[in-house]
């Protein structure tokens, strides 16, 4: 396989990956061009590379870049927006992690949280929806003090945190 076939390749296969963390497939196809270029790039150069439209690339871009993992650069003596994105792939990971607890499970833990905490009015539902609901609240409130300790040690917290967990 040549550079451009595994290029292309592995831009693809992360395009399909990104609904695993939450963003559609261009995102995550300019955020791989972006993770393998050795050099910061335009927005023309995504469009040229990835074939796909202004509109669609300045959307996704702005999302990136609302998400915590691609960042504009300067370029001395350019007028063009230059885009470049986290290269470690710890830190990478640690950014979404922490991005989609923010955006996926704090909302849910505060819906649990109002639904749980219903007038108990004696009848066996109420009861049955507060008994479950407080129990999917607890789980889920623990598995995202999980995540947030786990992403807060920062350097190989993924490894270090399955290691931990495995002992």
């Amino acid at each position: 396989m040549d550079y451009q076939e595994a290029k292309d390749k592995f831009i693809s296969t992360w395009g399909s990956l990104g609904s695993l963390w939450g963003i559609n497939k261009a995102m995550a196809q300019i955020q791989a061009l972006l993770f393998i270029s050795i050099k910061p790039l335009s927005m023309e150069d995504i469009m040229e590379d990835l074939k796909i439209s202004r509109g669609n690339t300045s959307m996704n871009l702005r999302q990136l870049m609302d998400w915590g993992i691609v960042t504009k650069v300067l370029i001395s003596g350019e007028r063009k927006e230059f885009f470049t994105t986290e290269k470690d792939v710890q830190e990478l990971a640690r950014i979404i992690a922490k991005e989609r607890s923010r955006r996926e499970i704090k909302p849910v833990i505060k819906v649990l949280e109002d639904v749980s905490s219903i007038n108990d009015d004696g009848t066996e539902k109420s009861k049955e929806l507060i008994k479950q609901t407080k129990a999917l609240h607890s789980l889920t409130q623990d598995l995202d003090v999980l995540m947030n300790k786990m992403v807060n040690q920062k350097q190989n917290w993924l490894t270090k945190s399955v290691l931990k967990l495995m002992k």
